[in-house]
């Protein structure tokens, strides 16, 4: 009898041993989609303000992969990528049975290999950069330049969508100010985009608020949602 209660306290205490150790897995999966947009906008911020020829207002980040220093920017795409797809299979993790646990973690899966497929193919020079190009725009889009721009385009467009599935999974917990603010962002990222063309800073602050916004959502889940908190549903 003895050994019988003995072997069933040592078989609880793996499995709990077992859950506690995928729970910290999963806490950090999410990890990397905390850091990603951090990460990318510090390490950008950083090189624009040392790289000589690049200004933000004509600018943007993508170019920052170009010229002799090219290579750091590329690190920083591919890192980020990498960073965010960890988060995105955090979020299956916790998602797992509950509102928009299946398209969200793959939407954000789409937006990570964006950023990876953006380190790949880098983006055309511009509007005096790097150093020496002449400014304004060349008119031609390259090959690369082409992958690039909509690898980007896609990225963001799936970022947005699972800014709004997730809007759906936060509603559902009586989250509403989370709700409600992962369906605005979408419009200010979006919004961003569509002035791109006008304003490159309006460019930069739309994908600057998508990349914070998933980091805060990120935060959130890790923050709130055990990992087993939700069963598969039928």
């Amino acid at each position: 009898m003895t050994g019988t209660k003995t072997g069933t306290k040592t078989g609880s205490k793996t499995s709990a041993e077992t859950r506690t150790d995928a729970g910290a897995r999963t806490g950090t999966l999410l990890a990397g989609g905390i850091v990603a947009g951090p990460l990318f906008l510090v390490a950008s911020l950083i090189q624009g303000l040392t790289r000589e020829g690049f200004d933000f207002t004509r600018n943007a980040f993508s170019q920052l992969s170009l010229g002799g220093l090219g290579w750091i920017q590329v690190i920083v795409f591919l890192l980020t990528g990498l960073l965010a797809i960890s988060g995105a299979i955090g979020m299956r993790r916790v998602l797992r049975g509950a509102p928009g646990g299946v398209w969200a973690p793959r939407l954000v899966g789409v937006f990570g290999a964006s950023f990876v497929l953006a380190g790949v193919f880098t983006a055309d020079p511009g509007d005096g950069f790097p150093a020496g190009t002449p400014k304004g725009s060349s008119g031609s889009v390259s090959a690369h330049g082409a992958v690039h721009l909509g690898g980007a385009t896609v990225g963001f467009l799936a970022l947005c969508a699972a800014f709004l599935v997730l809007a759906t999974y936060f509603a559902d917990r009586g989250q509403r100010g989370w709700a409600l603010a992962s369906r605005l962002v979408p419009v200010g990222v979006l919004a961003g985009s569509s002035a791109s063309s006008v304003s490159v800073l309006a460019f930069t602050a739309g994908a600057a608020l998508g990349l914070l916004w998933l980091s805060a959502v990120t935060v959130r889940l890790r923050a709130t949602t055990p990992p087993t908190q939700h069963t598969p549903q039928r």
